[in-house]
């Protein structure tokens, strides 16, 4: 919900911003007002980047950076999903923490996570079926979709991993709750092995009908052959036969969450904010190196979700948000933070808008003056950028056309305090 609105009468500083905004985390080291700037600035820069990468010009005329790989191996393109559900699992540690502090239960936790999560993947179907709404071949999973599965699945192995609630950095002081913490951490790092590993044995093992045993091609894997059994014509339009975001390869996406709920852990943690970091950067380096090591066994590919590609994106998430978390909470580097804090904390909201403006720009049609049918899209791509660049350099520069028009609209809100939620 927006908080409410008060007028300013200054400029803030990033510190008096924040310790004006809701809360949404508990203090500790590196954190201004109860909330880990660092994190914002890594969600912002994240859906900066998704924002890019949807709404091209052309899709005809993209540069290979702003494309998915065809099936294995990776481009930074692919990295944008993983590091959504990563950032997820570490805001979870902090959001929790809070409501705890404020005297929510371990039943009151588990509905909070079971109502956002329903949430979130009923706001995927809505912006699925935006603006045609055909039932009929509505599409069941997508991004949203999987991101409010991860939630619950990975909320409910939270809080059922640790017996005593919580309320800040503070409880390591204490021998009962630093076992309690350990304990806990080690049962999530069972789960998160337990879904790769079975994850791995799951696609390698179980024989697909006219496809056999460890098939990993696109219509041959077990991923795509109980999509198409179990979700019918209700896959991604653009594959037919099977669904990037779909049921079976929610498992090891779930695991990226929960590396997501242990590095918060780890922020949330009294050890110095040097040592958080360092420490932090090291386990990010070793998941990439061996994310990238098993390649050759079980390939990094993001359609499949498979535990190397956790591997690997859950290190270079770790990575860059010890990198963000050095640079912004701990050396105070913020004045270039503002337009990523923008998106950042507004996520979903900047997400809604991008989506809903992005369809109905090509969905609504009119007649141009020479009477011919335009898009919008497609009119402004074709009047304003195609005739001043090289085709794949207009196609660009609608991109970023396209994220600085969210940009101008997510402002208001950051300026005024008000953070939407679910």
């Amino acid at each position: 919900m927006p908080t409410e609105d008060t007028p300013a009468q200054k400029t803030l500083t990033q510190e008096e911003f924040f310790a004006a905004a809701p809360r949404c985390s508990v203090a500790a080291p590196g954190v201004i007002g109860n909330r880990l700037v660092s994190l914002d600035v890594f969600r912002g820069i994240t859906i900066a980047a998704m924002i890019l990468v949807n709404d091209p010009g052309s899709w005809g005329h993209i540069y290979w950076p702003l494309e998915h790989a065809a099936w294995n191996g990776w481009t930074p393109t692919d990295l944008i999903f993983p590091f959504f559900l990563f950032i997820v699992g570490v805001a979870m540690t902090f959001s929790l923490a809070s409501r705890v502090q404020r005297g929510a239960s371990r039943a009151a936790l588990a509905g909070h996570i079971f109502r956002r999560g329903v949430l979130l993947f009923l706001l995927g179907l809505f912006l699925g079926a935006f603006p045609e709404f055909h039932w009929q071949g509505l599409r069941i999973m997508g991004v949203l979709q999987r991101i409010g599965l991860c939630y619950i699945a990975a909320g409910w192995l939270y809080l059922a991993s640790f017996r005593h609630a919580r309320q800040g950095p503070e409880r390591d002081n204490e021998r009962g709750d630093a076992a309690d913490s350990r304990r806990g951490v080690a049962i999530l790092i069972f789960a998160a092995v337990a879904l790769l590993a079975g994850y791995w044995a799951l696609i390698k093992l179980i024989p697909v009908p006219g496809f056999g045993a460890g098939h990993l091609e696109p219509d041959g894997n077990l991923g795509a052959y109980l999509d198409r059994k179990l979700l019918g014509g209700h896959l991604w339009s653009q594959s037919v036969t099977w669904d990037p975001e779909g049921l079976l390869s929610t498992l090891p996406a779930i695991a990226t969450s929960l590396l997501g709920i242990l590095t918060g852990e780890w922020l949330r943690s009294s050890h110095t904010g040097s040592r958080k970091a360092s420490w932090l950067a090291l386990a990010g380096v070793i998941g990439m190196a061996a994310g990238r090591l098993l390649h050759p066994f079980f390939p990094i590919n993001k359609n499949l979700w498979t535990s190397t590609f956790v591997i690997f994106t859950g290190g270079f998430a770790m990575l860059l948000l010890a990198l963000c978390y050095w640079v912004v909470d701990l050396r105070g580097y913020r004045r270039w933070t503002a337009p990523a804090l923008v998106f950042g904390t507004n996520a979903i909201a900047v997400y809604t808008f991008s989506f809903l403006l992005s369809s109905a720009s090509v969905a609504f049609w009119f007649h141009d003056s020479d009477g011919d049918p335009q898009s919008w899209h497609g009119w402004i791509y074709e009047n304003f950028f195609v005739p001043y660049a090289s085709p794949k350099n207009a196609s660009l520069a609608f991109a970023i056309f396209f994220v600085l028009v969210c940009y101008l609209a997510a402002w208001p809100l950051y300026r005024k305090r008000i953070f939407l939620r679910i």
